[in-house]
């Protein structure tokens, strides 16, 4: 085999770089002249393929969908994001830095090459740059799904040499800056494992490792709830698990609370708030198997998999939390308190509830949540309360058992489930409602402008609604009466929580 050189009509580098880039030259031709068996079906058609980032877009679309997790989800906007993030810099900075020309072709075999040659500049390879930022970003929320993509991700980059576009170094320069990408916007938007464990009091319960004296609710119509129950059953062989349409919900959990030294639900928010009543009626332990759409408690106590519910079971590590109040209830002024684990809310929110409730079994949860917002924001009107004192139209009254935190423009997590404090917002009424909302959503968590106020308190009271107007608590929606009165029980539920790592 000849020594590989540098094509005549080439100028030839000196100094230090004129030896790497003989060193990428020799390593480029001998790869090029290697036979590679299963690499021909696959590369070339795996390097078009994530060409304008559509392969990582397809994966991410595919992680979200079939991810059924909170955590799928999240790994899949940060690869997209950090994707974003090195292209930006490939094609602003990268590309013209460094002024490279592609690879003489003639030492790859035809059948290897790609049907459209790039005609950008070499260095660095934005394919592989793309494809490592996407799965460092993948991987940074989720291990187990960056495992998945990885040896894609490492198929794309090999693929770019393998037909002939790029010099070695040009890939291995883009591969860096991918994750440098990856980690710099982790810098900026810290993943879910860099927040702060929540501020949570601890409490005493029972040690449960294979669920014996538990009892587990399940709500059959909350969406995955079905499915965890199987692995509740495989990972808790003791425990009783009892599925029930939501209609018998209520009176399954009064008789699970009678029999068993903590109560377990498996379900939505709204599922969890029926069980969270029960139980610190009953004085018993709560532990939550997330099983619905968005399960926000289940999340903020660390708890996304059946996985992290039993190993908090096992240990008997558990939090005492806050339940927040709302009086009259949903029965009336005759009937008990109401209550929630998450927040209260007035406005347009209630109506989108109900929206996405109505389209949810068609579409599914997201995109039903998607088609609520937009028909909510073309026109609905202002309600007219009396908050404080103080009597005006109002587009949403959002109360949160606790202080909301922000990761990117919306409320988010919570790091003190039991901190006293209701986390109040309003957004005052006038005209577009839609760009109002969005911006008491940018504004932050504890900002004050003409349309929006973000203020603590231990208890609020409204007065002056329209009898009947609607009104949602942790997902569900039910009718008020003319005056509300809303306040905390400060620790009152006892709830089985993984230990902070």
């Amino acid at each position: 085999m000849s020594s590989p050189s540098i094509p005549s009509h080439l100028p030839r580098p000196a100094g230090l770089r004129g030896v790497l880039h003989r060193s990428d030259l020799a390593v480029f031709q001998n790869l090029a002249r290697r036979h590679w068996p299963a690499a021909g079906p696959v590369l070339p058609r795996l390097s078009r393929s994530a060409n304008h980032g559509l392969l990582w877009f397809g994966a991410a679309a595919g992680i979200a969908a079939f991810g059924g997790s909170a955590r799928a989800r999240r790994a899949a906007l940060r690869g997209i994001a950090s994707l974003a993030v090195a292209s930006a810099a490939i094609n602003t900075v990268g590309k013209g830095a460094v002024r490279r020309e592609r690879p003489i072709l003639d030492a790859v075999p035809v059948i290897r090459q790609l049907k459209r040659q790039p005609v950008t500049t070499s260095f660095p390879s934005g394919h592989a740059a793309s494809a490592a930022a996407f799965a460092t970003g993948v991987a940074l929320e989720s291990k187990g799904w960056g495992a998945v993509v990885a040896p894609v991700a490492l198929s794309v980059a090999a693929s770019r040499v393998y037909t002939g576009v790029h010099y070695p170094s040009d890939v291995l320069a883009g591969a860096a800056l991918g994750i440098g990408a990856a980690f710099a916007l982790r810098g900026i938007v810290p993943t879910r494992g860099q927040l702060p464990a929540p501020g949570r009091p601890p409490a005493d319960a029972p040690a449960l490792p294979d669920g014996q004296d538990l009892v587990v609710v399940v709500n059959q119509e909350s969406g995955t709830a079905t499915a965890t129950a199987s692995l509740v059953r495989d990972a808790l062989p003791n425990a009783e698990v009892v599925e029930c349409p939501p209609a018998e919900l209520s009176a399954e959990l009064e008789k699970a609370a009678g029999r068993g030294r903590a109560l377990g639900v498996c379900g939505g928010d709204g599922t969890v708030n029926q069980a969270a009543a029960v139980a610190a009626v009953h004085g018993l332990p709560l532990a939550v198997f997330p099983g619905g759409t968005l399960n926000h408690f289940a999340y903020d106590l660390g708890i996304e998999t059946v996985a992290d519910a039993c190993a908090a079971l096992g240990a008997g590590s558990a939090v005492r939390v806050d339940l927040g109040r709302f009086r009259p209830g949903p029965d009336g002024p005759g009937g008990a308190h109401g209550y929630f684990l998450n927040a209260f809310s007035l406005g347009v929110y209630p109506e989108l509830v109900r929206t996405r409730e109505r389209w949810a079994p068609r579409i599914g949860g997201w995109p039903a949540g998607v088609l609520a917002a937009f028909e909510v924001l073309r026109g609905e009107r202002p309600l007219e309360a009396e908050l404080q004192g103080r009597r005006r139209p109002l587009w949403l009254l959002f109360v949160g058992n606790g202080l909301f935190q922000r990761v990117g423009p919306a409320p988010g997590r919570r790091h003190n489930l039991a901190d006293g404090l209701l986390d109040v917002r309003v957004v005052h009424g006038g005209r577009t409602p839609a760009l109002r909302l969005l911006a008491a959503a940018v504004a932050g968590p504890l900002t004050r402008s003409p349309i929006h106020a973000a203020v603590r308190r231990q208890r609020i009271r409204i007065s002056g609604l329209k009898p009947g107007t609607p009104y949602a608590y942790d997902g569900e929606v039910a009718h008020s009466q003319s005056d509300l009165m809303i306040d905390k029980l400060p620790e009152a539920l006892t709830v089985y929580c993984p230990r902070p790592v």
